[in-house]
């Protein structure tokens, strides 16, 4: 049942994490600025609403007046699904690699709909990884396998939810005059590390399948595969939770941890790009180090470094992590168990009682 490989059934399903909508002619029909009613599309709301459901974030990319196409998002009762809307006369492949920058994610997650051939062009010619998408064909969006993730999750659900906290929580970082620990400490964060529960599975599933960046080996698990190891006395699976004053982020973060009597190998560790600024992304990585520490085992790691996820490799290192071995493109870490930095003291650790006898 172990596997050492990246595997997907469907490299396509489930990969565009933001839909990005066109206005004019695409989302409503008319031309706005020309006094049409704008009124949406056939079926675009309950298209909007359904990928919302899937947890698929959406935004705007629209040559407008920005005010005036707000005002009418919000007379149809659709502007609060869209995050850091760009309304503007620049170039659409601007507004969108603004939108990507936002969210954190890469260009290679968003999908772009428009009517017009040349603004779906210039966007393919200047991000070529966007999925460009014909108005035209609205009517089999939902369809699309890169829009169809393989299961809902509560952070599915909740997911742009998340991302206005998120937005709320960067609004008030811009206007806090401190510095910048004093900030997270006033966010009241609260770190949780405890072994995975079968609810937990479809989301980490996800995880392993979204997370590219702050992803140390880039394994993809099907729930099967981790429910395997959540049962396994050879593994110890575990999540990682984060909230705050402004609630929860949801599930951010899985290690997946080989176990012998000598050596606790880190097969997987991943963490959700969402937290990336919260100063908590070592957390997970000291939580384990410490753990094996208390049982006398030594600690290795598996890296698989590429073009994306140089971070998790410089995390390692920072942390003190050492080359041991290399089998192809695969290096072993170690560590001495020495050293292990405390948990900030602008964040509460709550380890799982559990996982005391680990």
């Amino acid at each position: 049942m172990q596997r050492d490989q990246m595997a997907a059934p469907d490299a396509r399903r489930g990969k565009v994490k933001c839909l990005v909508w066109d206005l004019d002619h695409t989302l409503w029909q008319g031309v706005l600025s020309e006094g049409d009613q704008a009124t949406p599309a056939p079926g675009v709301a309950q298209i909007i609403e359904s990928l919302d459901r899937r947890g698929i974030l959406q935004s705007i990319a629209s040559k407008n007046d920005a005010a005036f196409a707000m005002a009418r998002l919000r007379q149809l009762g659709l502007a609060d699904y869209f995050l850091y809307p760009q309304i503007n006369w620049g170039p659409k492949s601007a507004s969108i690699q603004q939108i990507a920058e936002r969210l954190n994610i890469g260009v290679d997650a968003i999908a772009f709909v428009d009517d017009q051939a040349f603004e779906r062009d210039e966007v393919a010619f200047s991000l070529p990884a966007v999925l460009c998408l014909d108005a035209a064909d609205l009517g089999g969006l939902l369809e699309l396998p890169e829009l169809t993730p393989r299961f809902l999750t509560d952070e599915s659900r909740t997911r742009r939810l998340m991302y206005v906290h998120d937005a709320a929580r960067g609004a008030e970082e811009d206007s806090f005059a401190g510095p910048k620990e004093e900030f997270l400490a006033a966010l009241n964060m609260t770190f949780s590390v405890a072994p995975a529960l079968e609810v937990d599975l479809h989301r980490l599933e996800e995880l392993t399948a979204r997370t590219n960046q702050l992803n140390t080996t880039g394994y993809i698990y099907s729930y099967e595969e981790l429910n395997f190891f959540r049962t396994s006395d050879r593994h110890e699976l575990l999540v990682a939770a984060l909230e705050d004053r402004y609630g929860p982020y949801g599930k951010i973060g899985l290690t997946l941890i080989e176990k012998s009597d000598t050596v606790w190998t880190i097969k997987l560790m991943l963490m959700s790009c969402r937290v990336m600024s919260r100063g908590v992304g070592t957390i997970l990585l000291n939580s384990v180090m410490n753990m094996a520490r208390a049982r006398g085992v030594k600690l290795r790691a598996e890296m698989i470094l590429n073009e994306r996820n140089r971070m998790m490799y410089v995390t390692y290192k920072f942390a003190g992590f050492l080359a041991l071995e290399k089998h192809g493109n695969t290096e072993i870490l170690e560590h001495d168990l020495q050293g292990i930095a405390a948990v900030p003291g602008y964040v509460q650790l709550h380890l799982a009682p559990a996982l005391s006898g680990v």
